[in-house]
């Protein structure tokens, strides 16, 4: 993980202030879509946060099955609040996702 164009040098730096404790797979995928396209136009340490929440709601938690099961996005949201937040603790992040937040964009 190193080298790279300036604003991959900055989402690294960023990633690790963020997340201290994540793990590598987990980094490399938040990383991966940080750096994607869509996300291009925010500053580094909005694109992380958009990219790490839509990472552990989508990849970590029961989001997509509560989904199919047929629960709306606010309830599924809401029953996976908790999980993405201790998620965010166990990786060392000092932020959380709040529940009438609209960090949930993803």
């Amino acid at each position: 993980m190193t080298g790279g164009t300036k604003r991959q040098k900055e989402m690294r730096k960023a990633l690790r202030a963020l997340l201290p404790r994540v793990p590598m797979r987990d980094a490399e995928a938040i990383l991966s879509v940080a750096l994607a396209g869509h996300l291009r136009h925010l500053p580094p340490t909005i694109a992380l946060w958009q990219a790490t929440t839509s990472h552990i709601r989508h990849e970590l938690t029961e989001y997509d099955a509560l989904l199919e099961e047929g629960y709306g996005r606010d309830s599924a949201r809401f029953f996976i609040l908790e999980p993405m937040n201790e998620t965010l603790r166990e990786w060392g992040c000092n932020r959380e996702v709040a529940e009438t937040s609209d960090e949930f964009s993803s």
